[in-house]
């Protein structure tokens, strides 16, 4: 399929509709924060364990970004770096954003080819990140799935085939989220308890079908219209606050070379990097920043 025009359909107008949601954010309540629900040593054994089965898919996607390595070297390092991402997860400490300055980046429409390279950039800086995945993509990637869930990031449902949830029936709607929940369920044995619609689209049927939290963002950086690393980077610093909620998509490669800078700028302003999920303390509002 054609991800890209996956991630711009249906138009700029749809994008511009999303972002005007996101613009009219919702202000956050007070006394953000909290523990947020973290992975437990069974979960991250589990989910290191099952990447074994896939150590050929890991390398392919590990070397996205870079040159070619040999297929045996490049399957090593990849279940490496699952291993390691799971003895990260296993020990992390929870993150209490009422103290410190917690801001949640956000990656659509993955997983892909390039999604490996991004968890590698996230892990130097211990980042955790929230993924709202495309179901069809979690069918043909499961393994990065697994690799993403064990390094301790959250799993968010984006629907089955990113389409503009309002103009669809109810019951196609449910179907979206459904058949995405299984995908989920089957790469890592769990429901995910976020949805974002595809565009920002959304309204009360989609809320009612998808019975958990809707999460917009509180900052677009518009990475899909502008492939450029530097500004994709520059829009994310200059525009972060506390308690923010950053869109990215971990589908282009543009996107993923930005992330180390934000990272690194950010950690320098004393940001902590955490999930929607730890962001809100474990209880996020029917609706994060938009509409409700």
């Amino acid at each position: 399929m054609d991800i890209d025009a996956m991630s711009r359909g249906p138009g700029a107008a749809g994008a511009r509709r999303g972002t005007a949601r996101a613009i009219a954010a919702v202000a956050l309540a007070a006394g953000l924060g909290g523990a947020g629900t973290l992975v437990t040593s069974a979960e991250a054994a589990r989910a290191a364990s099952a990447t074994t089965a896939a150590t050929t898919e890991a390398a392919l996607s590990a070397s996205a970004l870079a040159a070619a390595a040999a297929p045996r070297a490049a399957a090593a390092s990849g279940s490496a770096f699952a291993a390691g991402g799971a003895a990260f997860a296993a020990g992390a400490r929870p993150v209490n954003c009422r103290r410190v300055k917690c801001v949640a980046l956000t990656f659509d429409d993955g997983p892909g080819k390039y999604t490996d390279a991004l968890l590698r950039s996230l892990a130097a800086y211990r980042a955790r990140a929230t993924f709202f995945v495309v179901g069809q993509n979690v069918a043909a990637y499961p393994g990065i799935v697994r690799r993403t869930h064990a390094a301790g990031h959250e799993i968010g449902s984006h629907t089955w085939s990113h389409p503009d949830l309002t103009k669809l029936s109810a019951a196609a709607v449910r179907s979206q989220f459904a058949r995405t929940d299984r995908a989920i369920r089957a790469a890592i044995g769990i429901t995910p308890k976020l949805v974002r619609p595809p565009y920002g689209a959304f309204n009360a049927t989609v809320r009612s079908q998808a019975g958990r939290p809707v999460v917009m963002w509180s900052v677009d950086t518009l990475d899909w219209r502008y492939r450029n690393s530097a500004k994709v980077a520059r829009k994310a610093i200059k525009a972060v606050r506390p308690g923010s909620v950053i869109l990215f998509h971990d589908i282009h490669p543009s996107t993923v070379r930005a992330i180390p800078k934000v990272l690194k700028s950010l950690s320098k302003r004393g940001y902590r990097f955490v999930t929607v999920s730890q962001l809100f303390g474990g209880d996020p509002p029917r609706v994060v920043y938009g509409r409700g």
